[in-house]
């Protein structure tokens, strides 16, 4: 069981409320780096120097936050009234289990029942027509517990299975996971490890972090949507588990640089890491902020495919993490 990835993917940190998981990354990040701040917005940036004379300035980028929710009421009866934090399929919510507040106190997001519905069932419910039930049937009991802006997570437990991980939050705590990783090794050109709050809600952590950097690279880990799963004849069929590191040619926010793209594609190459692309025009990531803060960045993604990304389960594959951290550790080595 890999220890670091269970506490990252299972800990709370809905976008705004990143504070928990930022305690796990400097515990484990501070022995591998040569300094540690916190900004004004709560990003975290860690700094390993180089070995190199010539040295670049390069950025290594992860969000902390995950999707979640939040409570924007309490009913008479004692139930709790949300909204969502990050997109999030409503399709999937109804009967999940949910963990609310810091105390984490176990519900589940309930809709009347299905005999009471009287020709509603092929009607979606709108988030506003949920609740989350906490298992009080009374207003004041419910708001000794939690408190309207307390944060709501869903309540996954991290598993694996040979190769196969599951659990929440994979987007983007294995990019978080990454980062970690690499910074444990020596490398030519300094470094500098950027964890980002607030992405899922408008990008937001990660243009103020770029600003104070001012990167001469950058490369943003993340996790993205694998597409191997049941879909119609005429959608696209990659990037699939267990096929490598997905490279980010274009998404809604931002084309990767021409030179270092085909950088990225013939370190890949030479070294036999696994690869594949992202389909284009496809979501976006803080990459979308960073590579046009100040005079522009020459920036990439990779990221890692995951079954059913934004949702209470979600599958990805070990060794395509694996091929992640390795594309980035030999493309920052390689840069001249």
């Amino acid at each position: 069981m890999n220890t670091l990835l269970k506490k990252l993917t299972e800990i709370h940190g809905v976008s705004g409320n990143e504070d928990s998981v930022r305690e796990i990354i400097i515990e484990e990040v501070k022995p591998f780096c040569d300094t540690l701040r916190i900004d004004k917005m709560g990003n975290l940036i860690a700094f390993k120097k180089g070995t190199g004379k010539d040295r670049k300035r390069i950025m290594l980028g992860a969000h902390m936050d995950e999707v979640g929710f939040m409570v924007k009421s309490i009913d008479d009866n004692g139930a709790l009234k949300f909204m969502t934090a990050g997109s999030i399929d409503r399709r999937v919510l109804i009967g999940k289990r949910v963990l609310v507040g810091k105390d984490r106190i176990p519900g589940a997001i309930a809709y009347k029942a299905v005999h009471n519905q009287k020709g509603e069932y092929d009607v979606l419910p709108k988030v506003e027509q949920l609740s989350i039930d906490i298992g009080f049937s009374d207003k004041k009991e419910a708001e000794k517990a939690v408190s309207v802006g307390d944060y709501v997570i869903f309540d996954t437990e991290y598993e694996e299975r040979g190769d196969i991980l599951k659990g929440k939050a994979f987007d983007d705590r294995f990019g978080c996971y990454a980062i970690i990783e690499i910074m444990k090794s020596k490398h030519k050109h300094d470094i500098y490890g950027a964890f980002f709050v607030q992405e899922e809600v408008g990008l937001r952590g990660s243009s103020a972090s770029t600003y104070s950097i001012k990167p001469d690279y950058a490369i943003v880990l993340e996790g993205t949507s694998a597409a191997d799963m049941p879909h119609e004849k005429d959608e696209a069929d990659f990037p699939q588990m267990q096929k490598g590191v997905v490279v980010t040619i274009s998404d809604r926010t931002f084309f990767a640089n021409k030179e270092f793209l085909a950088f990225v594609i013939k370190t890949a190459k030479e070294n036999k890491i696994k690869m594949q692309f992202k389909q284009p025009m496809i979501g976006g990531t803080d990459a979308g902020m960073i590579h046009k803060t100040k005079t522009g960045v020459k920036t990439m993604v990779f990221a890692v495919p995951s079954r059913y990304i934004h949702s209470p389960v979600c599958y990805a594959s070990m060794s395509d993490l694996e091929s992640m951290i390795e594309l980035a550790k030999k493309t920052i080595n390689n840069i001249k």
